[in-house]
């Protein structure tokens, strides 16, 4: 079936005769659009109908599976992994303090693969790749050399693009709709199915959504949190609300900045250095990339303040979804201890090596 007659099935906005599609009619539209059998102007018309009518949990983990079909998807085989899936679109009031977080759990010996991207419209914002970046290192876009580093250092930070060159050309077709499309959810979810998971999801009522996707794809066990601007981060100021899962269940999440002793007005400072061209966003900007940078290497050498706290509670979440602690506060002792133990920036220095 091809892409215009699946748009057909969704239905129209004046008539509202359409219907959900089902899981294998949703990765058939997936695997037309990565394919480019769909022209650029079938694909954006079929993710605005999408976003018009709202997606499901059947469509969505129809269109992950297709990606993960068609990608090449690292670390397969590899025991006690945690991936860590914040927004590919990335942040743009906040640092991305997920490498920082990441580091920190893998230092406190959990295994952690990092989805990670760079310039990813309509947000453009500052990812993990960009603090790599601001540092002077690179994320690897070689799936077998991110399985490498994951089995030698416990670490990893892949690239989507890297993994799925067909998210590239895509790039053009989300520049110009300009709004927020299926494409940001599935390119999150480029993860091996045996791997536990972190994943980052918008606020408001997808929480419930994005843990139904995430355990229909087999994952057996994680979290999906509500963090800073839709990504893994919680907020030091106020609660952050998420979901454990695991293969049976699911229990809610509520993070208490409080309760860990963590008290803060603010939330971590990001330095600005004025609007965004138009059409760029901050992480096409090269004094952010490197504030970003500066950011992650100031809470991995011990400075205090929101910024380590929020990573600390970051590195708590990867911790407890890959099984490594008890709670999110044997976590967070857990986290504090492996950066003040000098754990964390040995496995940067070995990082650097790498990249």
């Amino acid at each position: 079936m091809i892409l215009r007659d699946l748009m057909r099935i969704l239905g129209s906005s004046a008539r509202r005769d359409g219907r959900n599609l089902t899981s294998d009619e949703a990765y058939g539209a997936f695997r037309a659009i990565l394919s480019g059998e769909a022209t650029e102007i079938q694909a954006g018309a079929f993710l605005i109908a999408l976003r018009w009518k709202g997606v499901t949990v059947e469509e969505v983990t129809g269109f992950a599976r297709a990606a993960r079909d068609n990608a090449r998807i690292p670390c397969a085989k590899t025991q006690d992994l945690v991936c860590v899936c914040p927004s590919q679109e990335g942040v743009e009031h906040v640092p991305p303090l997920e490498l920082a977080a990441s580091l920190i759990a893998a230092s406190a010996g959990v295994k952690v693969l990092v989805i990670s991207d760079r310039c990813v419209p309509p947000k453009r914002g500052l990812t993990a790749a960009s603090a790599l970046e601001g540092m002077g290192m690179q994320m690897t876009f070689d799936p077998s050399e991110a399985e490498a580093w994951v089995d030698e250092l416990g670490f990893a930070v892949v690239a989507a693009s890297g993994m799925l060159p067909a998210l590239l050309s895509l790039r053009k077709v989300r520049t110009e709709i300009g709004v927020r499309t299926p494409l940001s959810t599935v390119e999150k979810l480029l993860a091996p199915r045996n791997a536990s998971i972190v994943v980052g999801a918008q606020g408001g009522p997808v929480l419930g959504l994005a843990v139904g996707v995430v355990q229909s794809l087999g994952h057996p066990r994680g979290i999906v949190v509500q963090g800073l601007e839709a990504g893994v981060i919680p907020s030091v100021r106020r609660r952050t609300r998420g979901i454990e899962f695991s293969t049976t269940q699911q229990v809610t999440l509520s993070i208490e900045p409080g309760d860990f002793g963590i008290h803060h007005a603010e939330e971590p400072d990001l330095p600005m250095f004025g609007p965004p061209e138009d059409g760029l966003g901050c992480g096409d900007n090269p004094l952010l990339v490197q504030a970003s940078g500066r950011v992650t290497a100031g809470v991995l050498s011990g400075e205090m303040g929101a910024a380590r706290d929020a990573a600390l509670l970051g590195a708590a979440v990867i911790l407890r979804a890959a099984g490594g602690s008890l709670t999110i506060a044997d976590g967070v002792g857990r986290a504090n201890e492996a950066l003040d133990s000098g754990a964390t920036r040995r496995l940067l220095e070995r990082l650097r090596a790498k990249s």
